[in-house]
Parts: C-alpha cells; structure tokens; sequence
C-alpha cells in the first residue's frame, strides 16, 4: 500500500492510530508518502523523540525536502540507493526521497522533486554575521514584517541546483518520460497560475516544472506547499492535512 499527505511542518499527529486507523493493516512494507515541509529541521530532543515515534509506525515514513527543511543537515545525512533512485536515510524507516529520482515502489514508477521558494519572506534574509543583525531583527519584529535568518530558517537549497535540475530530466529521459507518478512540494507555473489566479508568482522551479508537465506522461501529480486539499484538474492534486491511498 502506497498513502501520500501534504505538508508536516514537524507535526506528525495525523498518523496516529486514531487519526490513521489504516495503518492497522500496514506493514514496513507499506509507505506514507510526505509533500514536502516534512519537518527535518535544527536537531532538537523533540524532534529525535519524534522521529523515533515516526520510527516504530508500522509502515515506513517517504518524504520529499520542501522550503522549510534544514538543507545543511539532512544533506548530511547517508545517501543511499534505494528502490532504484537516491535517498537520504534518517533512520531504518524514515527516508528522504532526493530530487530529481525515479522509484519503483510496489511496481509503480513515482517521480520526485522537492523544494521550492519561500514567499513569507517581505523582510529580507538576514545574516547572523552582519553587525547590524540584532538591529534589523528588532526592527522587523516590531513591524511584525516577516524575515528569515540564513541557515537557521533559511537555506539557499530551497531552489534546486543545475545538478539536480538536470539529472531529473536525465532520469525521465531513460524512462522515456513516462512515470505513474510525480511528488513535488510546488507545482508547475500554469498549475499554480490555475488556482492562485496570481498570488504565487513563477520562479525557476516552477518552469522546471512546467518543463516536466508538458513533457511527461503521468497519471497523477501530487503536491503540498499552498496548505489547502483541492483537486485543481483531473490529474493535479494539491495536499495538505489529507492522507489518501494510491496504490
């Protein structure tokens, strides 16, 4: 069995056996699939306790980078290959699906690309080293505009490398463009235009994107990221707090 959710945020409350009764007939064998955001941020005894309460779920926990992850860690993390693309292993059952791979998972083809750019973000990303930086943060607190703080809330790997960017259209090239399934956090700029009518604007992620959507045979293109559960056309689907099954 293969369940897919959106965004986390370090909140794993959904998959407890009251919200998730499904998982009564799950085994480490079985996945749940994460959007994005998934929560991987500053170690903390919180976030290892909850790791390991992720851990010992019956099924095993997938999840995609989004914009929100702390990049300087979990690209530390063991890359290893896993169901034919490359993961970061957390733990035993916690894996990080890397960007730009393809995996065979219970016979279906699923590909995936995290990440995506920060839009709450008015103030600027400030530098811990700037002699000004306790200045400007007070500033921007009391103007209540929102800021991030370079490789403590935010992290230039957010945005996907050439790299990555190209070993994705490499590994769907050998698979002749055609996937069951593709995970992102974003979506595709003429996705995101759709349903934001504006609001959210392109960027290099989501053209790469479009660049994928109108070049790939999919059946299904799920995604997080804009924190709403909605189906945006018959193959689109946006995710947030929703668990739903696809294979």
């Amino acid at each position: 069995m293969i369940y897919i959710t959106g965004d986390c945020h370090g909140d794993y409350r959904r998959f407890s056996s009251e919200a998730f009764p499904e998982q009564k007939e799950m085994t480490k064998q079985d996945y749940v699939i994460v959007c994005g955001d998934f929560g991987y941020w500053t170690p903390s005894a919180s976030q290892n306790w909850w790791f390991k309460w992720l851990s010992d779920k019956p099924f095993t926990t997938l999840f995609i980078d989004g914009n929100h992850e702390n990049f300087d860690g979990l690209y530390k993390e063991p890359e290893e290959i896993w169901s034919g693309g490359k993961i970061h292993k957390v733990t035993e059952s916690i894996f990080h699906l890397m960007r730009g791979q393809i995996f065979t998972i219970d016979g279906c083809k699923i590909f995936t690309f995290g990440g995506a750019q920060s839009h709450d973000i008015d103030g600027g990303v400030l530098e811990v080293t700037d002699p000004s930086f306790n200045e400007k943060r007070k500033q921007l607190d009391l103007s209540g505009t929102s800021y991030r703080v370079n490789h403590v809330s935010w992290w230039k790997e957010e945005l996907p490398s050439e790299k990555e960017m190209s070993e994705g259209k490499e590994n769907l090239a050998a698979h002749e463009n055609k996937v069951d399934y593709i995970v992102t956090h974003c979506c595709a700029t003429s996705t995101q235009a759709l349903f934001s009518h504006g609001t959210y604007k392109k960027d290099i992620l989501t053209d790469y994107l479009e660049g994928v959507r109108q070049n790939t045979t999919f059946k299904r293109w799920f995604f997080g990221h804009y924190h709403d559960n909605r189906q945006v056309n018959a193959e689109e689907i946006m995710l947030y707090e929703q668990i739903i099954r696809i294979w």
